[in-house]
């Protein structure tokens, strides 16, 4: 987050220089009395450093919650990221997006980030299409019956990791170390990808991809944005190597190709039937690794730390997987059956996506105007679903800061109040992949060692997923009647 505030002095100097009749037009935009209340801030910048200081403190939430109180608990107007918005609000505002794409909304990111994940020449179509719409085969390759045969990969793979980087340790990062593991599996699981020194070479400009998506978009030397985007030009590089590759193998072995998602990426095809470009596939790709990559280790991150903080919950999920490490047995891999018996384990997961969750929300972009609770919000507006609208609400959950986990057995919450993976047609397509993967690696975790945190009151920011300030160190100590 510090590289934010080392860039945004930048635009606050230019924002200052803005000559006085931008400040007229400015609000001449912002008079009409349809719009939602709320204030859209200073030109330019509007409320987006109000915004970046309510992340580095810790406390997103309370940007969205102070002002649902001061102008709507259903919506209110704002401006982030250079763009006009409508905030919608609570459970009904979440069924009314999800709803609503491509009828009312369709799924909106900033030009910069798209700058960055995209490749060149693909930044400009999406300036005129919404080409981020995740891939039709996407959520097939995703779902239970194809992932299912990743599910012995991905534990040999959380303990493999598991040895090498924690075993030989009395005390580990644990974020840094989900992220390394997380890297590694994508690369696994989507391009069959194994060689660790290869994974490893693209893992750090990766790094300053992702360090630099939400900074502020000033390209000239030294500044994250820059950096990012010179990262973006090598990690596209490879990939283009990568594909070409595959695509060669593809002519030439057929059917004994890998399978896995980059094989169905290259024999997809446009809805009007064009072959897509090596360009689309190379930025689909890189979507996908971003998408995974700060979200689930960041699951992790937090399961653990909770873990830690209350032991009758350690105790439940201790019991759960430890009986079923006894039925896979030592030589044994997990199946996607062990993985449905984690149900008290997912419980906790889902708690912590509540209390800590790993997306804040996202955007729309209005493609007519109409009206929502009263207001109008005209076309071209952008919109934002945000999740701390409806997970610490007493309304859906009493006592909304307590860590419970049963609150999700049974039927659990009700529908639109918890929403970690969105909802409607954009709802994220790799959630049960997510899935599998957080518990795979739980399930080593916690079937090896006790741990204990080294510093109970380590900070967290958000940027714009939760990161611990010192990536949650812990000391770990081995069970001794470990396992596996």
């Amino acid at each position: 987050m510090d590289l934010f505030f080392s860039d945004l002095l930048y635009l606050i100097l230019f924002s200052i220089s803005l000559p006085i009749v931008m400040l007229i037009i400015y609000s001449r935009k912002s008079s009409n009395p349809n719009l939602p209340p709320g204030t859209l801030g200073w030109p330019v910048i509007g409320e987006t450093l109000e915004f970046a200081l309510a992340c580095q403190r810790g406390n997103p939430a309370k940007f969205v919650k102070d002002r649902m109180n001061k102008y709507s608990p259903q919506v209110f107007k704002t401006s982030l990221l250079e763009a006009n918005m409508a905030v919608i609000c609570g459970a009904s505002g979440n069924k009314f997006l999800f709803s609503n794409e491509d009828k009312l909304v369709v799924s909106w990111w900033q030009r910069s980030m798209k700058k960055i994940l995209c490749f060149p020449s693909v930044f400009d179509e999406t300036l005129v299409r919404d080409n981020f719409k995740p891939p039709t085969f996407l959520p097939r390759f995703l779902k239970p019956e194809s992932l299912q045969h990743y599910i012995a990969v991905m534990d040999s793979m959380a303990g493999e990791h598991i040895k090498i980087y924690w075993s030989p340790r009395g005390e580990v990062k644990v974020f840094p170390m989900a992220k390394k593991y997380g890297f590694a599996l994508a690369f696994r699981v989507f391009m069959s990808i194994a060689d660790p020194r290869y994974v490893e070479m693209i893992y750090h400009p990766f790094q300053i991809l992702t360090q630099g998506f939400l900074s502020v978009p000033i390209d000239i030397p030294g500044t994250a944005f820059n950096r990012a985007l010179k990262a973006s030009k090598f990690i596209h590089g490879e990939l283009l190597e990568i594909i070409r590759k595959r695509k060669m193998e593809l002519e030439q072995k057929g059917e004994s190709a890998p399978r896995d998602l980059l094989s169905h990426m290259l024999s997809a095809l446009h809805e009007n039937g064009d072959v897509k470009s090596e360009m689309e596939i190379s930025t689909q790709v890189i979507c996908l690794l971003f998408a995974t990559h700060h979200t689930t280790s960041s699951v992790i991150t937090f399961i653990l730390k909770y873990l830690a903080e209350f032991p009758d919950v350690y105790s439940k999920v201790l019991k759960e997987q430890m009986d079923i490490a006894k039925c896979k047995g030592p030589e044994g891999f997990l199946k996607w059956d062990d993985i449905q018996k984690m149900k008290y384990t997912w419980n906790v997961a889902n708690e912590t996506m509540r209390l800590t969750p790993p997306v804040q929300g996202t955007f729309r972009e209005a493609i007519t105007d109409f009206t929502y609770a009263g207001f109008t919000i005209p076309k071209g507006w952008k919109m934002h679903w945000n999740v701390n609208t409806t997970h610490r609400d007493p309304k859906y959950f009493p006592n909304p800061d307590k860590f419970d986990p049963s609150r999700f057995e049974g039927k659990g919450p009700q529908p639109f109040t918890f929403v970690p993976f969105g909802g409607g047609p954009r709802m994220c397509p790799g959630r049960e992949y997510a899935r599998a993967q957080v518990l795979a690696f739980i399930h080593n975790v916690v079937t090896r060692f006790k741990w204990e945190k080294v510093d109970p009151s380590e900070k967290v920011a958000y940027n714009p997923s939760p990161i611990p300030s010192k990536g949650f160190p812990i000391h770990l100590r081995a069970l001794e009647n470990e396992f596996i």
